[in-house]
């Protein structure tokens, strides 16, 4: 008979404890389960930001070699939709989140974020447009994978990110459409370009500028005013961001 105690110490407490996992939850009445329903888009949201916070720290307390960083990020948004009948970055919003970067070269990296994005339009009456009014607002979880070439203290960045809505509300002229039942509801996903240039203030602080651009249409079906952007038919969201980034701990970025 071979004993694997001796020979294999380490593997012998996991088989032990999978055996009783097993017949732990074989039990009958012991664990009431219930299916995963995929329109539970909160939770799983929810978490998500658990697990990149987690990442964030593992990160800063961990990892020193300098290929890895992490830290927070925030700012101010100004954004307009492009086939809303209306032009102007007047809705105002902000952008919030956390980013991993990892150091692909001597001057190269890749960032991968998770943020807040507020988005939208916003037009205010005046005898110009006729007195009409709009708000709209799109409120976005968006993940970007962004290029980054350092360049002394500048860094140029670039890359795709997609984002899942939220949130939504849409007022024209004083009145809730956005409640309508033939309302035509924002996509739940998009996909967007990101070019940006951030400044090195310090070790640790950046400033920075990006735009964010559409890809897709916003919609979940065409509207009247659409209007073409690379391949096809839509609206689409412009953003301008103005923000700052730390860095956590001690980098070479």
């Amino acid at each position: 008979m071979i004993d694997y105690v001796e020979r294999d110490p380490i593997n012998l407490p996991v088989r032990h404890f999978s055996a009783f996992m097993s017949n732990f939850f074989r039990r009958p009445g012991l664990i009431k389960t219930k299916p995963l329903l995929l329109k539970q888009k909160k939770p799983m949201i929810k978490n998500g930001l658990f697990f990149f916070v987690f990442v964030l720290f593992f990160l800063d307390t961990s990892l020193h070699a300098q290929v890895f960083s992490g830290g927070v990020t925030a700012g101010l948004v100004g954004s307009q939709v492009a086939g809303d009948n209306f032009s102007g970055y007047n809705k105002a919003g902000i952008f919030a989140g956390g980013f991993v970067a990892m150091r692909v070269g001597k001057k190269s990296s890749l960032q991968m974020e998770l943020t807040y994005f507020q988005k939208g339009s916003r037009e205010n009456p005046r005898e110009k447009n006729g007195f009409q009014s709009l708000v709209y607002r799109l409120n976005y979880v968006e993940i970007p994978l962004l290029y980054q070439y350092q360049a002394g203290r500048f860094v140029i960045e670039a890359g795709p990110s997609a984002g899942v809505l939220t949130g939504y509300y849409e007022e024209a002229n004083q009145e809730i459409i956005s409640d309508d039942p033939g309302y035509v509801k924002p996509a739940g996903l998009t996909f967007q370009i990101n070019v940006g240039l951030a400044y090195k203030a310090s070790p640790n602080w950046f400033f920075m500028i990006r735009t964010n651009d559409s890809l897709w249409n916003i919609r979940s079906q065409n509207v009247t005013g659409d209007v073409f952007r690379f391949w096809d038919y839509g609206q689409y969201n412009d953003a301008l961001v103005l923000g700052v980034r730390y860095l956590f701990g001690k980098t070479n970025r």
